[in-house]
């Protein structure tokens, strides 16, 4: 068989599927041969990395909706699995599946610190925070291994760059010894992204992301270490995490973050029909309504991409989480995401490499 049988979960895999991404030119199509035995776990297909050299790193954006017009994404894939992911489809531009290829064929930019220095040394580069972990995440655990992430820190150290890091990983931790400094000069803010307390939950939405009691320890030593530290519930998905929302909010603010904020879940392109996959295959008594609350949310379609309702929604359901999280927001004390900007007057740009090297 060349894929898995629909809504047979993998373990510690977030897709159930591999169904060909909207731009494919090949389709790959599953056949029993006879060999494959019902209740028989689903093959695991191992990760694999593959080396690029990128042309540009630094992605920019107009949207008015999210909080910063640039950034940096220095892998391709993500090996977290979240089901939910709203970057899988981007993995159908290569020609790879939003399903399992998106959490098992990586991309690493080896080369994303030195393009980006010679980016922030254009003449033309005005500098903004960068944000990091906005498709990707930047500490997945292929960063372990090829540091790329930490490359790019000890680049916008070097330059006196601002810029925030949004992660579901508490491998984060590893690079307090750039970051505090850094904190003390207002130059960089963090967020963890904690989804749900339930450790069975997790394993099953987010099966290769640290436990969600690795996250809320993560947001207590970036905010001992004095960083600027937030929590995003994200995503909010109806009868399946979202009684969570003010649980998650007051384990973080106990362990010190200060900002907060909430995304609804977001299926677009090819993502309505794999995390259908996997409500099938976790959840099946639940799918129907799991669905129907997102449509009703999401004016009677499975997602709208509307700018200033894409990460909130619209109709009762969407004003209930809000009204709860508001509630719970100013009850815990939090502070408002924006209340200090990050230093930009700081910023050096970096002198072009010279092959005869430094004389003063």
């Amino acid at each position: 068989m060349s894929d898995n049988p629909p809504s047979k979960a993998t373990k510690g895999r977030g897709a159930v599927a591999n169904t060909a991404g909207r731009y494919a030119r090949t389709v790959h199509q599953a056949e029993d041969d006879g060999w494959f035995q019902d209740g028989e776990p689903a093959p695991n297909p191992r990760t694999t990395v593959t080396e690029e050299r990128a042309r540009s790193v630094l992605s920019r954006n107009d949207s008015p909706d999210l909080p910063f017009d640039r950034s940096v994404n220095a892998y391709r894939g993500c090996e977290h699995g979240c089901s939910y992911c709203f970057a899988r489809p981007s993995h159908s531009y290569l020609e790879l599946s939003p399903g399992l290829d998106f959490e098992t064929k990586l991309f690493a930019k080896t080369n994303a610190a030195e393009v980006l220095r010679a980016e922030l040394a254009k003449p033309s580069y005005r500098c903004a925070p960068i944000a990091m972990g906005t498709n990707t995440d930047p500490y997945q655990p292929v960063e372990r291994r090829y540091r790329i992430t930490r490359d790019i820190i000890e680049l916008l150290a070097e330059t006196r760059h601002p810029f925030t890091l949004l992660t579901k990983n508490a491998l984060i931790e590893r690079d307090l010894d750039l970051l505090a400094p850094l904190a003390r000069e207002g130059l960089v803010s963090a967020a963890l992204s904690v989804t749900t307390l339930d450790n069975h939950l997790a394993a099953k939405l987010e099966p290769r992301a640290s436990a969600p009691h690795r996250r809320i320890a993560a947001i207590r030593r970036l905010a001992e270490a004095g960083i600027p530290t937030g929590v995003m519930f994200a995503p909010v998905i109806p009868a399946v995490n979202d009684h969570e929302l003010e649980a998650v909010l007051e384990a973080a603010r106990e362990a010190g973050a200060t900002r907060a904020g909430f995304v609804l879940l977001r299926l677009p392109h090819e993502l309505k029909q794999h995390f259908r996959d996997w409500l099938d295959a976790h959840v099946p008594e639940r799918a129907g309504h799991v669905m129907s609350l997102v449509r009703q949310s999401r004016g009677g379609r499975d997602y709208d991409a509307t700018f200033g309702q894409r990460q909130r929604g619209t109709g009762a359901w969407a004003q209930l989480v809000e009204s709860r999280f508001k509630l719970a927001w100013r009850r815990l004390g939090y502070s408002e995401w924006r209340s200090k900007p990050l230093d930009c007057s700081r910023f050096m740009p970096p002198r072009p490499r010279s092959p005869q090297a430094e004389l003063f």
